[in-house]
């Protein structure tokens, strides 16, 4: 017989992050066939390492925590803080070495990158020469941050500069004077430096504060609103792309399919923007690999009729929060992308089904914003999503609604103000209502002289309505009547012009229009500039 020469395989296996989920297909594989793990501790024991690989270990591994003797406080070894550290690097090595000489394969756990501030590369350089020695790369901290902030670090000639905050002030400052993109790592301790760094350099009011980036502790505010006292050491300052205000997600290739993150293997890739179509999908599927615990939400979000401008802050908070977006297509698309986040676009006739495909999300316990033009509780989404709602198997999913600015309301203030006394709003489409409902209820409308907000007034394939419409509305309001024609208010094409009763051509009204009809009493009044100003008074008389 022959004597067992065969040494073990050292392994630095980086975790990303924190969110399990990011862990790379190669990453699980080692972590889950290794005889020894081992991984960095505080004194307490406890590792955040450990922690994110944990659904990846198996019963019968070895595992060799290896303890920090100090982390950041005074210690009596005659060496001082380095002497200290120096000392446990090889030891740590040594044990380490009498698994690999024992022929075990060991892998130890890296938070992040491996090589990226990481504590394996003191292993490394101790072991590298005497062992085969491999190093998976994982999902750094910068990248994490920069995904939740859902801002790009750089792009064409731009330079990114990761500093430590153990710098100095000083140094700090002379750094991010002269870069274009920054990551300050360490902060914690050193949070009041790097902060008086970007005052000093004139960034303060361009940075931003990731903590946990992609746990469940995940926070990200604003530098400059934070309070000193509350920064760990797991946090960064981030300084993103000074050009880019906007971008799209596109596609990176990469030749070793090991290095895909187990959270881009819970469903397949659907094209540049990550736009998933509905027909076909599984929500529970898209959360089956690991799914978030407990329920998730949903919240319906009013996007206003087209400007940001118009976008409330509630509205923007909601959409950044969110794991995965669901709607029209075109609506989906006025969000600016977030890499963080999935998208799922569909066509504009299937609300139910867009409903309970978000609900279906949300109780796999996914955050879902369904996202709708204008206001979600007018002619949108709040009714459809609370209407399937109803269905048993989501009644204990929370559902949210978020106002937005309406299609009526944003026309109504580039006229003046027709909508200045009582008013109602109708809906010309019988998609879903039969068109005699609609001219009942435009009859009475008309007769109780109420200022008439008219939504979807005409399509390619629905053009009588509008004429059947002006013809009732003429039997109870006078061909003088100001109305107002408003399309792609607060869109790219925005046209808004006041006509008259008699006036209005049913031939230049499409699905992108709203008409506001004046009542009685409105009135349409040239200004000194030349304008024409619509309003409906408060006062009605006696």
């Amino acid at each position: 017989m022959t004597n067992q020469t065969r040494t073990g395989r050292l392994y630095g296996v980086g975790l990303g992050p924190g969110d399990p989920e990011l862990v790379t297909v190669k990453a699980a594989r080692l972590i889950a066939a290794a005889d020894v793990v081992a991984y960095h501790a505080a004194r307490h024991g406890r590792s955040n390492a450990r922690a994110i690989a944990a659904g990846y270990l198996r019963d019968g591994q070895i595992e060799e925590p290896l303890i920090y003797p100090v982390t950041t406080e005074t210690t009596d070894h005659p060496g001082g803080y380095q002497g200290a550290i120096d000392e446990f690097y090889t030891v740590s090595a040594a044990r380490l070495a009498a698994h690999l000489d024992a022929g075990r394969d060991v892998v130890v756990l890296a938070e992040g990158d491996p090589f990226f501030y990481g504590s394996y590369m003191h292993m490394h350089k101790r072991l590298a020469g005497r062992y085969e020695a491999t190093v998976v790369p994982g999902v750094t901290s910068v990248s994490a941050a920069a995904a939740v902030l859902g801002r790009p670090l750089m792009e064409r000639d731009e330079v990114l500069t990761v500093l430590p905050g153990t710098l100095t002030t000083d140094e700090l400052t002379r750094w991010l004077e002269r870069t274009d993109s920054a990551a300050v790592m360490k902060l914690g301790r050193t949070f009041t430096g790097v902060r008086e760094a970007l005052d000093r350099a004139g960034r303060l009011d361009d940075a931003w504060y990731v903590e946990r980036a992609t746990t469940d502790r995940e926070r990200s505010v604003p530098l400059k609103d934070v309070d000193p006292d509350s920064v760990p050491y797991f946090s960064l300052a981030l300084l993103p792309s000074p050009a880019a205000t906007a971008f799209s997600a596109g596609t990176a290739e990469d030749h070793s399919t090991e290095f895909v993150s187990t959270k881009a293997l819970r469903t397949e890739p659907a094209g540049p923007a990550d736009l998933v179509s509905l027909e076909g999908a599984d929500a529970a599927a898209l959360s089956a690999a690991h799914p978030v615990n407990g329920i998730g939400s949903v919240t319906v979000v009013g996007l206003g009729p087209g400007s940001r401008d118009w976008l409330t802050p509630e509205a923007q908070a909601a959409l950044a929060s969110a794991d995965d977006l669901v709607g029209y297509g075109p609506y989906v698309d006025r969000v600016p992308p977030n890499a963080r986040q999935r998208r799922h676009s569909s066509d504009n006739r299937v609300e139910a089904e867009r409903a309970a495909f978000a609900l279906d999300l949300a109780k796999n316990g996914r955050r879902v914003a369904v996202v709708s033009s204008g206001d979600p509780g007018v002619f949108a989404m709040a009714a459809a999503v609370l209407e399937v709602a109803e269905d048993p198997q989501w009644k204990d999913v929370p559902v949210r609604i978020v106002p937005g600015l309406t299609a009526a309301q944003a026309v109504a203030s580039r006229a003046g103000a027709p909508l200045g006394h009582d008013f109602c709003i109708l809906s010309l489409s019988d998609r879903l209502k039969p068109w005699p409902v609609i001219e009942t209820r435009l009859a009475g409308a008309a007769a109780a002289d109420l200022v008439i907000a008219i939504y979807n007034p005409a399509s390619k394939s629905r053009k009588e309505q509008l004429v059947r419409a002006l013809e009732l509305l003429r039997e109870h309001r006078a061909g003088h009547t100001p109305v107002v024609v408003g399309r792609d208010v607060g869109g790219a094409g925005e046209s808004v012009r006041v006509t008259t009763l008699a006036g209005l051509d049913p031939a230049t009204v499409d699905m992108r229009t709203l008409l506001i009809i004046g009542s009685s009493q409105t009135r349409a009044v040239t200004r000194g500039d030349g304008t024409t100003a619509v309003y409906t008074p408060r006062h009605y008389p006696g």
